[in-house]
């Protein structure tokens, strides 16, 4: 799958992100140059665990018919040590339904290792980064 990220030349900073049949913005905030016209690239990166970590979760609870009725995750940012290498993310889940104490913990251990969680901590991800021939 490509993801294809292409300015909005009639902004600042803003790009537009396609995934498949999905388009968002992305921008930057007023203190680094954009207009805040769509979430940051960091947000987007910590979306995608809290994402991950509801929708493993409610993945799980469906296949072993846990009385799951909602999952709301909220991730909380600490970029406080980003340039020294240390980058902190605390997520939150609040899980309702008739659930036991059991059972919520079980949800807890499963989305603790949802596939972002686990390619954020370990995986070594390899990145190249190159310029597209001229006049494409």
């Amino acid at each position: 799958m490509t993801i294809e990220v292409v300015r909005d030349r009639a902004q600042k900073m803003k790009h537009t992100i396609r995934v498949g049949n999905h388009i968002f913005a992305v921008d930057e905030p007023p203190a680094n140059g954009g207009e805040d016209l769509g979430v940051t690239p960091h947000d987007l990166y910590d979306s995608a665990l809290g994402a991950c970590k509801a929708l493993t979760a409610l993945w799980y609870a469906q296949r072993r018919h846990i009385p799951v009725e909602d999952i709301r995750a909220s991730v909380e940012r600490d970029d406080s040590q980003e340039r020294q290498g240390v980058y902190r993310l605390r997520v939150t889940l609040d899980i309702t339904g008739a659930l036991s104490d059991a059972q919520r913990q079980e949800l807890l251990n499963v989305a603790a290792k949802c596939p972002v969680h686990k390619l954020m901590t370990q995986v070594t991800t390899e990145v190249v980064t190159e310029l597209a021939p001229q006049g494409s």
